[in-house]
Protein backbone atom coordinates (compact mmCIF):
# COMPACT_ATOMS: atom_id res chain seq x y z
CA UNK A 1 0.00 0.00 0.00
CA UNK A 2 3.27 2.76 0.72
CA UNK A 3 4.10 1.64 -2.35
CA UNK A 4 1.20 2.80 -4.25
CA UNK A 5 0.62 6.03 -2.05
CA UNK A 6 4.24 7.17 -2.79
CA UNK A 7 3.66 6.18 -7.02
CA UNK A 8 0.22 7.86 -6.54
CA UNK A 9 1.99 11.15 -4.86
CA UNK A 10 4.74 11.39 -6.79
CA UNK A 11 2.94 11.13 -10.07
CA UNK A 12 0.38 13.85 -8.56
CA UNK A 13 3.44 16.54 -7.53
CA UNK A 14 5.87 15.79 -11.02
CA UNK A 15 5.27 18.63 -13.30
CA UNK A 16 6.03 17.68 -16.50
CA UNK A 17 9.10 19.62 -18.58
CA UNK A 18 9.09 21.65 -20.95
CA UNK A 19 10.06 18.55 -23.55
CA UNK A 20 6.89 16.16 -22.13
CA UNK A 21 4.52 18.99 -23.27
CA UNK A 22 6.04 19.33 -26.75
CA UNK A 23 5.58 15.44 -26.81
CA UNK A 24 2.20 15.88 -26.05
CA UNK A 25 1.24 17.99 -28.76
CA UNK A 26 3.06 15.57 -31.20
CA UNK A 27 0.98 12.93 -30.25
CA UNK A 28 -2.19 14.96 -29.77
CA UNK A 29 -1.27 15.45 -33.67
CA UNK A 30 -0.28 11.94 -34.31
CA UNK A 31 -4.00 11.34 -32.74
CA UNK A 32 -5.98 13.50 -34.32
CA UNK A 33 -4.61 12.47 -37.72
CA UNK A 34 -5.87 8.63 -37.63
CA UNK A 35 -8.96 9.76 -35.94
CA UNK A 36 -10.34 12.17 -37.31
CA UNK A 37 -10.31 10.80 -40.91
CA UNK A 38 -12.12 7.59 -39.03
CA UNK A 39 -14.88 9.46 -37.60
CA UNK A 40 -16.01 11.89 -40.36
CA UNK A 41 -15.84 8.72 -42.61
CA UNK A 42 -17.65 6.91 -40.25
CA UNK A 43 -19.93 9.65 -39.21
CA UNK A 44 -18.69 9.08 -35.95
CA UNK A 45 -17.88 12.37 -35.46
CA UNK A 46 -19.35 15.48 -37.17
CA UNK A 47 -19.30 18.93 -36.27
CA UNK A 48 -21.73 20.17 -34.12
CA UNK A 49 -20.94 22.89 -31.43
CA UNK A 50 -21.94 23.21 -27.73
CA UNK A 51 -22.92 27.29 -27.54
CA UNK A 52 -24.42 27.24 -24.19
CA UNK A 53 -22.22 29.06 -22.18
CA UNK A 54 -23.74 26.16 -19.33
CA UNK A 55 -22.91 23.42 -21.01
CA UNK A 56 -19.51 24.16 -22.26
CA UNK A 57 -18.90 25.17 -18.47
CA UNK A 58 -20.38 21.54 -17.59
CA UNK A 59 -18.56 19.68 -19.97
CA UNK A 60 -14.83 21.62 -18.99
CA UNK A 61 -15.34 21.19 -15.13
CA UNK A 62 -17.19 17.55 -14.77
CA UNK A 63 -14.26 16.27 -17.66
CA UNK A 64 -11.59 17.21 -16.39
CA UNK A 65 -12.10 14.92 -12.88
CA UNK A 66 -14.01 12.25 -14.61
CA UNK A 67 -12.90 10.88 -16.54
CA UNK A 68 -9.60 12.87 -17.12
CA UNK A 69 -7.81 12.72 -13.72
CA UNK A 70 -9.77 9.71 -12.30
CA UNK A 71 -9.20 7.11 -15.22
CA UNK A 72 -5.79 8.38 -15.94
CA UNK A 73 -5.29 7.41 -11.90
CA UNK A 74 -6.19 4.30 -11.86
CA UNK A 75 -5.63 3.02 -15.77
CA UNK A 76 -2.37 4.91 -15.97
CA UNK A 77 -0.72 5.84 -12.54
CA UNK A 78 -1.96 2.23 -10.39
CA UNK A 79 -2.09 -0.02 -13.26
CA UNK A 80 1.41 1.13 -14.98
CA UNK A 81 4.83 0.11 -13.41
CA UNK A 82 6.29 3.03 -11.92
CA UNK A 83 8.66 4.65 -14.89
CA UNK A 84 11.25 5.49 -12.32
CA UNK A 85 11.53 1.95 -11.40
CA UNK A 86 13.98 -0.69 -13.73
CA UNK A 87 11.86 -3.43 -15.23
CA UNK A 88 12.01 -5.72 -18.15
CA UNK A 89 10.50 -4.59 -21.35
CA UNK A 90 8.41 -8.19 -21.07
CA UNK A 91 6.68 -6.79 -17.85
CA UNK A 92 6.49 -3.65 -19.34
CA UNK A 93 4.28 -4.46 -21.97
CA UNK A 94 1.66 -6.84 -20.44
CA UNK A 95 0.83 -4.08 -17.93
CA UNK A 96 0.27 -1.92 -20.79
CA UNK A 97 -1.58 -4.59 -22.53
CA UNK A 98 -3.32 -5.04 -19.20
CA UNK A 99 -3.91 -1.73 -18.69
CA UNK A 100 -5.36 -0.45 -22.53
CA UNK A 101 -7.52 -3.15 -22.05
CA UNK A 102 -9.35 -2.59 -19.37
CA UNK A 103 -9.32 0.52 -20.33
CA UNK A 104 -11.38 -0.19 -23.40
CA UNK A 105 -13.39 -3.03 -21.69
CA UNK A 106 -14.30 -0.59 -18.82
CA UNK A 107 -16.16 2.20 -21.36
CA UNK A 108 -18.96 -0.35 -22.18
CA UNK A 109 -19.46 -1.73 -18.68
CA UNK A 110 -19.64 2.43 -17.09
CA UNK A 111 -22.46 2.72 -19.81
CA UNK A 112 -24.09 -0.43 -18.57
CA UNK A 113 -23.95 0.51 -15.00
CA UNK A 114 -23.02 3.89 -13.72
CA UNK A 115 -23.33 6.24 -17.26
CA UNK A 116 -26.08 5.21 -19.33
CA UNK A 117 -26.21 8.01 -20.98
CA UNK A 118 -23.40 6.64 -23.14
CA UNK A 119 -24.58 2.91 -23.09
CA UNK A 120 -25.36 2.54 -27.44
CA UNK A 121 -22.00 5.10 -27.73
CA UNK A 122 -19.47 3.36 -25.17
CA UNK A 123 -19.95 -0.27 -27.10
CA UNK A 124 -19.31 0.92 -30.90
CA UNK A 125 -16.44 -0.49 -32.64
CA UNK A 126 -15.37 3.42 -33.90
CA UNK A 127 -15.44 4.66 -29.98
CA UNK A 128 -14.18 1.82 -28.75
CA UNK A 129 -10.52 2.14 -31.00
CA UNK A 130 -10.32 5.44 -29.90
CA UNK A 131 -11.00 4.66 -26.67
CA UNK A 132 -7.76 2.16 -27.30
CA UNK A 133 -5.67 4.94 -29.21
CA UNK A 134 -6.37 7.28 -26.04
CA UNK A 135 -5.54 5.04 -23.85
CA UNK A 136 -2.02 4.38 -25.88
CA UNK A 137 -1.24 8.11 -26.13
CA UNK A 138 -2.04 8.55 -22.24
CA UNK A 139 0.07 5.26 -21.54
CA UNK A 140 2.93 7.02 -23.57
CA UNK A 141 2.71 10.63 -22.39
CA UNK A 142 2.74 9.12 -18.70
CA UNK A 143 5.18 6.92 -18.78
CA UNK A 144 7.71 9.47 -20.41
CA UNK A 145 6.48 12.19 -17.73
CA UNK A 146 5.47 9.87 -14.81
CA UNK A 147 3.09 12.80 -14.31
CA UNK A 148 -0.15 12.35 -13.74
CA UNK A 149 -1.14 15.45 -15.02
CA UNK A 150 -0.25 15.28 -18.41
CA UNK A 151 -2.04 12.19 -19.01
CA UNK A 152 -5.29 13.93 -17.54
CA UNK A 153 -4.56 16.89 -19.81
CA UNK A 154 -4.31 14.84 -22.88
CA UNK A 155 -7.57 12.80 -22.09
CA UNK A 156 -9.45 15.87 -21.03
CA UNK A 157 -8.73 18.01 -23.88
CA UNK A 158 -9.48 14.98 -26.36
CA UNK A 159 -13.20 14.39 -25.12
CA UNK A 160 -13.67 18.00 -24.69
CA UNK A 161 -13.24 19.11 -28.41
CA UNK A 162 -15.28 15.16 -28.95
CA UNK A 163 -17.72 16.71 -26.41
CA UNK A 164 -18.09 20.66 -27.39
CA UNK A 165 -17.25 20.28 -31.13
CA UNK A 166 -17.53 16.82 -32.62
CA UNK A 167 -21.06 15.37 -31.92
CA UNK A 168 -20.07 13.71 -28.56
CA UNK A 169 -22.28 15.71 -26.30
CA UNK A 170 -25.31 14.79 -28.72
CA UNK A 171 -24.82 11.60 -29.04
CA UNK A 172 -24.55 11.16 -25.33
Amino acid sequence: MKVLTEKIINSIITVPSFNNWGEAVIILFIYASIVLPIGFKTKFLFWSCQRSIETVTKILLTSLFTPAILEELFFRVLLLPDPRQEISTNTLYFSIAISLVLFVVYHPLNGITFFPAGRTTFVKPVFLLFALLLGLICTIAYLKSNSLWLAAFIHWIVVVIWLIFLGGYDQL
